[in-house]
């Protein structure tokens, strides 16, 4: 028997000897083998019928490929989506049984700060939004936002701009320094991509950014309406927050930045690569952005 066989053997104990025996990790260290030459060769021999593999190596072996392909952020309720969507028949209690036997925990997230200087005279503009969060279609409301992404040469900053309908992010811009032009450029993009009609909502806290005269002329020249969050009231912007969490979490709290440019492409490819298209959300029915509006279409095409 070779060293993965006898930890397959250990890992395939019935209920009664679970509590009994180490997990395929501390097996690995055990027997100095690491845990990913393992898996690989799982993968590699559930392939074959003739191996006697069960359904629940089968799963198994599709969680860890899942949560390799989303570079480990997945929790309990997307692994199950995505193994659902794939076929397999499985719940949420063996899902989280499974991660907790065999390690495949998403990697944790960091604390993380946001910025707002609401303190000017530039005026405000009303609440239009006043905490609906939901539309009837796209490019009804958007969201906009900024954080900060800590660098080897400095603070970096992000501006965002999200479609309330599918929680897709429109428009994006980083710069060194959080001016108005930053969430103009993310306005712009957004409006380059989308080409909204008139009478959209774009909904912000009261920074001075957004307070601008350049970002209320950039609204105005497009007939977008500005919409505010009134003093005190936090949850008002909660789908730009929704995603600076995850933001945070799945990409900017896993790795160190040497350099802007580092995290402007790594900003780059979570959006475009995988949070737009790829990501499951909870709030669309786990479904990618870029899924859920193709999805909703399909009825009117026809």
């Amino acid at each position: 028997m070779s060293v993965f066989e006898l930890i397959r053997s250990e890992a395939a104990k019935g209920p009664q000897q679970r509590k009994l025996r180490p997990s395929v990790q501390r097996l690995c260290l055990l027997l100095d083998v690491s845990t990913s030459g393992y898996y690989d060769w799982l993968a590699r021999m559930s392939e074959s019928p003739q191996r006697g593999f069960s359904a629940e190596e089968r799963i198994l072996v599709k969680m860890r490929a899942v949560q390799e392909e989303v570079d480990w952020v997945y929790g309990s309720r997307r692994l199950r989506a995505e193994l659902v969507a794939n076929g397999e028949a499985v719940g949420r209690r063996r899902i989280r049984r499974i991660v907790r036997e065999n390690g495949l925990y998403p990697i944790q997230k960091k604390r993380f700060r946001k910025t707002t200087d609401s303190d000017h005279d530039l005026g405000y503009s009303p609440n239009l939004l006043e905490q609906e969060f939901t539309t009837n279609a796209p490019d009804e409301v958007w969201v906009s936002d900024i954080t900060y992404i800590w660098t080897g040469e400095g603070w970096c900053y992000l501006a965002i701009v999200i479609d309330l309908y599918s929680r897709r992010v429109v428009g994006w811009a980083i710069a060194d320094n959080m001016k108005a032009q930053l969430v103009v450029r993310a306005l712009q993009r957004a409006i380059t991509l989308r080409s909204p009609p008139p009478g959209l909502i774009v909904h912000t806290d009261r920074g001075s950014q957004y307070a601008s005269a350049v970002y209320r002329r950039v609204l105005r020249n497009n007939k977008l309406r500005q919409s505010m969050s009134g003093t005190g009231s936090c949850y008002d912007n909660a789908a730009a927050e929704s995603f600076f969490a995850s933001l945070k979490k799945e990409c900017v709290s896993r790795r160190s930045f040497v350099t802007r440019t580092e995290a402007f492409d790594a900003t780059r490819d979570y959006i475009e690569g995988f949070y737009n298209g790829k990501r499951l959300h909870s709030t669309l029915g786990y479904m990618s952005p870029i899924s859920y509006e193709a999805n909703k279409r399909l009825p009117e095409a026809a």
